[in-house]
């Protein structure tokens, strides 16, 4: 009999459930609905995970797309008619002062400093525009770039020497051409008349017989120097706007224009040497010698120079 019912609880045990509290239960209906549930999110993470790239972020805007799909580089057509807009006097400093007048290169004052540049403002403000025109010292006229306007050369001035302790005030603006005036009444009566003009003037009458054309004159035999005909015409140009202002001279221990003695050691260490110290700047001269030319040009120059020392 005890065997009997040790038989028959060990059987009840193993049927009995694993929930035997209320607790147990609650917990197991929570985690019933809970793991489905979360499943069912995370495949839907899944699912549009490739739809949220970018999420948060402007990637996908139409104005970012429109972006991205625009032309590395656009056309602006510019009216030849409209006022010129001319630099200011920190971006003419900025693209061709700075050169010389940040370091104070060849004995240009240093902007900023003001005991550099009291005896120059001193001269007054017209002296100086003059100078920085026309050039004065190693600096050349309109300090190398002759495509700056009086205007603007005269607003440089007036920024560098305001930073530098002066308090001059700048030009006003030139004032913007008008139209064209009207045509005078000559010019009315020549386009009148040659409108009244037939429009195919009467032929001449052909000659009896046809003169032959006298013989051109034999081709001259002496041809120029290879030598002459090796240098840049842009050379010489480039040294009569920017290098003569020390070359001519011999400012600053810049080689003399002509002088074979004062060259002959440049010309020593090679073109490729004297172009590299010219455009990258050497001793008292600025890169470029304070200009704009390109690479090209200052190769022309030294050559021009360098055939002149020969």
């Amino acid at each position: 009999m005890d065997h009997t019912e040790e038989n028959n609880s060990e059987h009840i045990e193993e049927h009995a459930g694993l929930i035997k509290t209320p607790k147990q239960l609650i917990v197991t209906v929570i985690l019933a609905f809970l793991i489905p549930i979360s499943v069912l999110i995370m495949l839907a993470h899944l699912v549009t995970a490739g739809d949220n790239f970018g999420a948060g972020s402007d990637a996908f805007t139409p104005a970012a797309i429109a972006a991205r799909l625009k032309p590395v580089a656009s056309l602006d057509l510019v009216d030849a008619n409209a006022p010129k807009v001319y630099k200011t006097g920190q971006q003419v400093f900025e693209s061709t002062c700075t050169a010389c007048h940040t370091a104070g290169v060849a004995g240009a004052p240093k902007i900023g400093n003001s005991a550099a540049w009291a005896p120059f403002i001193k001269t007054g403000y017209d002296a100086m525009i003059k100078n920085a025109l026309h050039g004065i010292g190693a600096m050349p006229p309109k300090g190398g770039n002759p495509s700056l306007s009086d205007y603007e050369i005269a607003r440089a001035v007036a920024y560098m020497a305001n930073k530098s302790g002066a308090s001059f005030k700048e030009p006003p603006a030139p004032a913007a051409k008008g139209k064209q005036a009207a045509a005078k009444p000559e010019a009315v009566a020549v386009v009148a008349a040659a409108a009244a003009a037939p429009a195919v003037a009467p032929a001449a009458p052909a000659p009896a017989a046809a003169t032959p054309a006298p013989a051109a004159p034999a081709a001259k035999t002496a041809a120029a120097p290879a030598a002459e005909a090796a240098v840049d015409p842009a050379g010489e140009k480039l040294y009569k706007s920017v290098c003569f202002a020390c070359h001519a001279v011999g400012a600053a221990g810049s080689p003399k224009y002509g002088d074979k003695a004062a060259w002959a050691p440049f010309i020593a260490t090679g073109i490729d040497t004297m172009v590299k110290n010219a455009i990258h700047g050497v001793g008292a001269m600025p890169p470029r010698g304070g200009s704009q030319a390109t690479d090209a040009q200052m190769h022309a120059a030294v050559e021009y120079m360098v055939h002149a020392a020969k």
